[in-house]
């Protein structure tokens, strides 16, 4: 499978950072954005990847990174958008890149950043190595007690790429747009998140428990989602969604002006 990160826009709420370069390339936390859905889709196991982007300052990207060997990476590719088509244009471009295949696309803005702590248990042991030497039954403990968390973290990342990769399919799909993201899952459309993500709510609120997402970050996701989807459909000359008058986000709904 590739992936295909869509990095374009021109990012005027950002103004006047984004007079200088595109949106996609501002830092967040400690490097820029752009890296964020690059690493998604390199957890997922994707080494092709391909950038969509345009604007004025599309060869900051290929200054910044390169031909991707850098992240491991074994082809890095770009194409240029011109105008504002939204994802359906986006996606035309892309298609000679897909060669028939499938492939996982990641809005840029897209950020989500799991941080899951080792047990106790495990830390305890540890820190007690530091100081002495483990008895046998100490190493044995510490060594099974690592191979469960583990397992337990391998498996939650899973579902973590999952959701992030399958999501924008997802909310593409439900007819629920003024709802929150959180309720479409949980009560209104659990099925289809099923189908689409192949995880189940029970996925969805181990996720939540773990705190992996960030409340803020999801929203202004969910928010620029809408946003690239109303652009796609406007370019294609289709109003599904005609008397809209509220975006529900991943847990807040704030109307459209």
């Amino acid at each position: 499978m590739k992936g295909v990160i869509l990095a374009g826009g021109l990012g005027t709420r950002l103004a006047p950072l984004t007079r200088v370069t595109n949106k996609h390339l501002l830092p967040v936390y400690n490097k820029p954005m752009i890296y964020y859905p690059i690493e998604c889709l390199i957890n997922a196991g994707i080494e092709e990847i391909m950038i969509v982007t345009g604007g004025n300052d599309a060869g900051d990207f290929l200054r910044l990174l390169g031909n991707g060997n850098a992240f491991g990476l074994r082809d890095l590719h770009y194409t240029y958008q011109e105008g504002e088509g939204g994802i359906a244009d986006a996606l035309r471009l892309a298609e000679n890149f897909a060669e028939g295949g499938r492939i996982a696309v990641v809005l840029g803005d897209n950020i989500i950043e799991t941080i899951i702590n080792k047990s106790d248990k495990v830390k305890e042991l540890k820190n007690t190595a530091k100081d002495k030497d483990l008895t046998a039954k100490e190493k044995k403990e510490l060594t099974d007690e690592e191979k469960e968390y583990k397992s337990k973290r391998k498996l939650v990342q899973e579902k973590l790429i999952k959701f992030a990769t399958r999501i924008p399919a997802f909310m593409y799909l439900t007819d629920f747009r003024e709802n929150t993201l959180q309720d479409v899952i949980t009560k209104l459309e659990p099925e289809l998140f099923l189908a689409v993500t192949g995880l189940s709510v029970n996925d969805f609120h181990l996720l939540v428990r773990l705190k992996v997402f960030n409340t803020e970050q999801m929203n202004q996701a969910v928010f620029a989602f809408r946003r690239y989807e109303d652009a796609s459909l406007r370019y294609t000359g289709i109003d599904s969604h005609e008397g809209l008058t509220h975006y529900g986000l991943y847990d807040t709904v704030v109307a459209i002006q």
